[in-house]
């Protein structure tokens, strides 16, 4: 008894010290883009940040590590699961934390191809891996155990009540598109800092919904409910988008106030440009989501089927699909 007490014990120390120098590493890794950034911003490449942000970088950073130390620990997944994740959070990565993000605030249409990626694309990728078993697999344990907690359990399934989650989604990209308070944000750090964060957390709230491949049984909602989620935020999108599109003047002051990047892009096709960017690419987002729910549906339908259909006797393409 006491000589397995003492190998877990050295267990505990051993991972410990791992994410002891990990986080070391981190940080230092941190500090050096942080000194770069601050001080040689000319000779900083594009893709480094252009305003260096810790809980931009720390987040990033904790969630690869956490991965990876969770695909090692044999949480695995198949390769385009993981490949899917990469890309999803090196997009989000490229428009936060890179010299677009100064684009982004020189050009409302740049400005909605970033909210597009943080809040759409980003997300959806990220969602459609369904990271979360290895992510967890690689956490340290008190934060894994925090997560299961009934406070943070109660957020999240409030927050990914079918209502909420469409309201929250759409009203969010209606909120910071209001000319008022998008002129706000743009020129307040933290109100943009806010903006940012809000829309990340908020698109990954909702696709984890939508695309989560389990049953009803676990994710709490059916696949029918998953399947209108996808599809009802498009309309309210449409409206918004082609609003902008077909506005007759300039409704975001804020690009000419600190100077356009492309002075011969006018403010009214850098506006009609940055509707049609709100109006199509998360309408076709949504119509992508609707055969991807659809297609975990079948494959859920299959894996039920397949044990019945085996003790009558019968042939169950599961048997053949490998699903």
């Amino acid at each position: 008894m006491q000589t397995a007490q003492r190998m877990i014990g050295r267990d505990w120390r051993g991972a410990a010290a791992r994410l002891d120098r990990a986080a070391l590493a981190i940080v230092a890794v941190g500090a050096l883009l942080w000194w770069a950034c601050r001080f040689h911003a000319a000779s900083v490449p594009a893709w480094l940040p252009w305003d260096f942000s810790w809980p931009w970088y720390l987040a990033f950073a904790f969630t690869g590590l956490w991965y990876a130390r969770g695909l090692r620990r044999g949480a695995g997944q198949p390769f385009w699961r993981t490949a899917l994740f990469t890309l999803g959070m090196a997009l989000m990565w490229a428009v936060l934390q890179t010299r677009y993000e100064y684009a982004a605030q020189h050009m409302f249409f740049l400005n909605r191809i970033q909210h597009v990626v943080m809040h759409h694309l980003g997300p959806f990728l990220v969602a459609a891996a369904w990271p979360w078993r290895t992510i967890r697999a690689g956490m340290p344990r008190a934060l894994d155990c925090a997560l299961d907690g009934s406070f943070c359990a109660r957020i999240l399934r409030a927050a990914q009540q079918p209502e909420v989650a469409c309201i929250l989604f759409a009203g969010l990209v209606a909120l910071w598109l209001i000319p008022s308070v998008h002129f706000v944000a743009m020129i307040d750090p933290l109100l943009y800092q806010m903006m940012n964060w809000s829309m990340v957390a908020d698109g990954l709230l909702f696709w984890c919904v939508v695309l989560d491949p389990r049953p009803e049984a676990e994710a709490h909602n059916g696949f029918a409910a998953r399947a209108i989620m996808g599809v009802a935020v498009m309309f309210p999108q449409i409206a918004i988008g082609a609003a902008l599109a077909f506005a007759d003047h300039d409704l975001y002051s804020f690009y000419a106030w600190c100077g356009r990047l492309f002075p011969s892009i006018d403010a009214l096709a850098d506006q009609r440009i940055g509707g049609l960017i709100v109006w199509i690419p998360p309408a076709m987002m949504s119509a992508l989501s609707l055969i991807l729910v659809l297609n975990n549906a079948r494959i859920d339908a299959e894996r039920r089927e397949g044990p019945r259909k085996q003790a009558e006797g019968g042939v169950s393409s599961a048997s053949w699909t490998g699903r």
